[in-house]
């Protein structure tokens, strides 16, 4: 939203999970009514319990718009999109989600609901291209994964920065089986790696080599982290069935050493070996981690490479959101 004022966009925001309603007894129904979406009973959604569509119906009531931008509109519902429209006529209602907006865990019965009104929907998942079309999405267009300028940048992390937050190896993310695996093999082989993220309390795999937090990071401590790093691990979700992610260019974005899973969405992205690095396999993880722990000075060459890449090729927010915009106002 805020790299759409960078580029000279009036914008208005509509939160659909403010602060108010995500207490404990809220969240509690909002997840229980998505578990039951997902066992296959359709007549359950997310309770709206932030009066979005309201205040959609609200704002497109008293006011003109150009465009009418759907973030992973879960709650929203094809009656608001409908008013919206026929109140706005010229109005382009736009549909943005990173996650895999065909698995069902992604979805919801409102979103299911109103696809069609969508006018063009971008998605980060280019196999999602042929399968929202045949949900009934009129226009869907694949683009790549963004980074934020004013948080994914490089910074001078001190002595106890590095201590609080980095290490040799590391991975911020989410729990998966896959990737706990993975670094567990790591550590196994002698490799130190701390991980930060939700939900790693279901890993019940033990190592003296591996460090576990309990924790989420975000914003400065995020981008910190990333340079506290001497090798930054970038896994992808395979319930999302990834071929890139936000990670995948986030991490170079920080000027932060990434060692990902190899696809060749992967390979566009980055020249492997000289702005990133690749692997296929846990043989081939740990040859690579231990290669470039031993090789500081190409380790980063390479990253200064990624950040490179990633400001020539434009995969900030603001130049992937103009690309977009001609798009949607052709």
């Amino acid at each position: 939203m805020k790299a759409l004022v960078d580029l000279g966009h009036h914008v208005e925001g509509v939160d659909t999970e403010p602060p108010h309603v995500r207490n404990l007894q809220r969240r509690f129904f909002y997840r229980l009514s998505g578990k039951l979406f997902r066992l296959g009973l359709n007549a359950f959604g997310p309770k709206d319990l932030a009066r979005a569509n309201e205040a959609i119906i609200k704002k497109t009531k008293n006011e003109r718009w150009d465009v009418l931008w759907i973030d992973k509109g879960l709650t929203i519902d094809a009656k608001t999109l409908s008013e919206a429209k026929a109140r706005n006529p010229a109005c382009r209602i736009v549909g943005y989600s990173p996650d895999d907006m065909f698995a069902r865990h992604n979805q919801s019965r409102q979103f299911l609901e109103h696809i069609s009104f969508y006018d063009i929907f971008f998605t980060t998942k280019s196999y999602n291209v042929p399968e929202l079309r045949s949900l009934g999405c009129q226009r869907v267009e694949f683009v790549g994964n963004a980074f934020d300028p004013r948080i994914h940048r490089p910074r001078n992390v001190s002595s106890s920065e590095r201590s609080r937050l980095g290490g040799p190896v590391g991975f911020i993310g989410d729990y998966e089986r896959n990737r706990a695996s993975s670094m567990y093999h790591l550590s196994k082989k002698g490799i130190q790696v701390r991980v930060w993220g939700p939900n790693w309390q279901k890993c019940r795999l033990e190592s003296q080599n591996l460090r576990v937090e309990l924790q989420s990071l975000w914003g400065e401590d995020y981008a910190k982290a990333i340079c506290s790093f001497d090798i930054n691990l970038c896994f992808l979700r395979k319930a999302n069935r990834d071929l890139q992610t936000t990670r995948s260019v986030e991490i170079p974005a920080c000027g932060g050493f990434m060692l990902a899973e190899r696809t060749q969405e992967h390979l566009e992205l980055f020249q492997e070996g000289k702005e990133a690095d690749f692997f296929d396999c846990d043989e081939e993880l740990v040859d690579k981690v231990r290669y470039y722990l031993s090789h500081e000075e190409e380790r980063k060459r390479i990253a200064a490479a990624g950040r490179e890449r990633c400001l020539t090729s434009g995969y900030s927010n603001q130049d992937r959101l103009r690309k977009m915009f001609d798009l949607v106002m052709e």
